[in-house]
């Protein structure tokens, strides 16, 4: 399989190849440098696919085992022998490439390698795996209406990999960092008014 395809293109090739399933270690060894992105991206297709149940809890840990091996600096994700022959079916991936058309075009379209310091730095690889890792547990939290959002921000992350887009990334940088103040205010109002009821309830 070519390894320059752009991310749309990437995802074409696999959602209309004649094959049921790919195993999801053989598709990883294909792309060499930009196998983080492409892990990333199938990772976090749960996310957006209809599910009875728990997609982010399929998608979170997949994720932050793509973000502990950045930290780490390895150059290509290794998965346990299971997880490499866990079979990725074409079929789903044509339903996510259909339901994230318009976002990934847009984002692809502002997309093209450069800044490969922000990419390829050992702090900037430090730097997306400890982000990658705190999305990926938030992601694998049950907490309502949060799989979109987290999983887009993921995709953004997954472009900028494969694309080797290091603008792109500082990008999602900036979204991860953004969606995790968002969650820590939430969190605290959700506590404070919590407090608040209790308070009211005992007298205190």
């Amino acid at each position: 399989m070519t390894t320059d395809l752009g991310t749309r293109a990437l995802l074409d090739r696999l959602a209309t190849n004649p094959r049921a399933t790919w195993p999801l270690g053989e598709l990883l060894d294909h792309f060499r440098e930009r196998a983080f992105g492409l892990f990333l991206l199938l990772s976090v297709l749960p996310a957006f696919l209809p599910l009875p149940a728990g997609a982010g809890a399929v998608s979170g840990p997949l994720v932050m085992l793509a973000g502990l091996q950045m930290l780490f600096l390895a150059e290509h994700p290794w998965l346990p022998a299971w997880l490499q022959r866990r079979p990725v079916a074409t079929a789903s991936v044509d339903r996510f490439r259909k339901r994230l058309a318009r976002p990934l075009a847009w984002i692809e379209r502002f997309s093209k390698p450069r800044w490969p310091a922000l990419l390829d730095s050992r702090a900037a690889r430090i730097s997306t795996g400890l982000l990658l890792i705190v999305l990926g547990l938030l992601l694998a939290l049950p907490l309502p209406l949060t799989n979109y959002p987290f999983g887009l921000i993921l995709v953004v992350f997954a472009v900028a990999l494969i694309e080797r887009d290091g603008r792109t990334l500082a990008i999602a940088w900036a979204l991860g960092a953004l969606e995790l103040l968002l969650v820590v205010l939430l969190f605290d109002q959700v506590s404070s008014a919590a407090i608040g009821l209790l308070k009211a309830t005992t007298g205190g």
